[in-house]
């Protein structure tokens, strides 16, 4: 069952959640201290196991359906990991999120409740956003903006104009990077019946507007103070990487599951330009 968790949680993405967190209340004026590490490993680990253990849970029509299910991409949750599953998630979450809520402001706390809210809301039947083209593109992105929201917030100082910029094109990024990855499922959405941005406008359609919000990104990205033109310059991989699929279609879709490969490594090669970038700019010097 542990194992289970583990798998469905997606341990490779998990950075990617708790990150923006720690950068939002730092650059905030935030310390190491209490409320940057209890936020930061609720958004490492209980958060993505309820976000990703939920749409698993509810996904299971298309994910047997999915060659690409099963590994870092994915756990096939068998029918009788559904309710521990759910239960998994309600435990992990519920505990430290009231903590949070306690320690935090209600700004923080609204933002943390919203946060919550786009995780229940993406796959949970009755609202299942994940099913509505473009909301569905919308809200997988909002998982990952709110919380560098959620750490802003709960900070001392108001960030910045250009925090908020880089919000919103960290936005437009997570907007494009989940209709990148609809585009390879588009084969396993339409037999299981799954309406999603991909199957709505076809697998060339989808791979053209990822490639479009990539580029919107990095230009708002590359109008940042120095020292953001080293990520802005390595945030152009993401659009050459979905640019590759401008002529795909529906029936070799499955072709663009090479670029979400790519996608995951460039993740790690782009965060790491931002750390030493917001290090250069003497964001963290406080911390020192």
């Amino acid at each position: 069952m542990a194992r289970t968790v583990f798998v469905s949680s997606r341990p490779i993405s998990w950075i990617n959640t708790a990150f923006p967190f720690g950068v939002g209340y730092l650059i905030s004026g935030g310390s190491i201290d209490l409320r940057l590490i209890l936020g930061f490993l609720f958004f490492l680990i209980p958060y993505n196991v309820a976000m990703y253990g939920i749409n698993d849970v509810y996904d299971y029509e298309s994910d047997i359906r999915n060659p690409r299910k099963g590994g870092v991409e994915g756990a096939v949750l068998g029918r009788e990991f559904h309710r521990p599953i759910l239960w998994a998630a309600a435990v992990s979450v519920i505990p430290l999120s009231l903590v949070l809520l306690a320690m935090g402001t209600l700004a923080s706390g609204l933002w943390l409740v919203f946060s919550l809210f786009l995780v229940l809301a993406y796959s949970f039947k009755g609202l299942r956003f994940k099913e509505k083209p473009f909301l569905d593109s919308l809200t997988s992105s909002g998982h990952f903006v709110t919380p560098a929201l959620v750490g802003a917030a709960m900070a001392p100082t108001a960030p910045g104009i250009s925090f908020y910029a880089a919000c919103i094109a960290f936005f437009l990024w997570g907007a494009a990077s989940h209709a990148l990855g609809a585009v390879q499922d588009v084969k396993a959405d339409n037999e299981a019946g799954i309406s999603s941005i991909a199957t709505a406008c076809g697998a060339r359609l989808t791979a053209r507007l990822a490639t479009f919000f990539y580029l919107a990104a990095s230009l708002i990205v590359l109008t940042l103070p120095f020292p953001a033109l080293i990520p802005g310059i390595l945030s152009l991989g993401y659009v050459i990487n979905a640019a590759r699929w401008w002529n795909i279609t529906d029936e070799n879709c499955e072709d663009a599951n090479k670029s979400w490969r790519v996608f995951l490594w460039l993740n790690y090669v782009t965060g790491a330009a931002v750390t030493i970038s917001l290090v250069a700019a003497g964001v963290f010097n406080h911390l020192l």
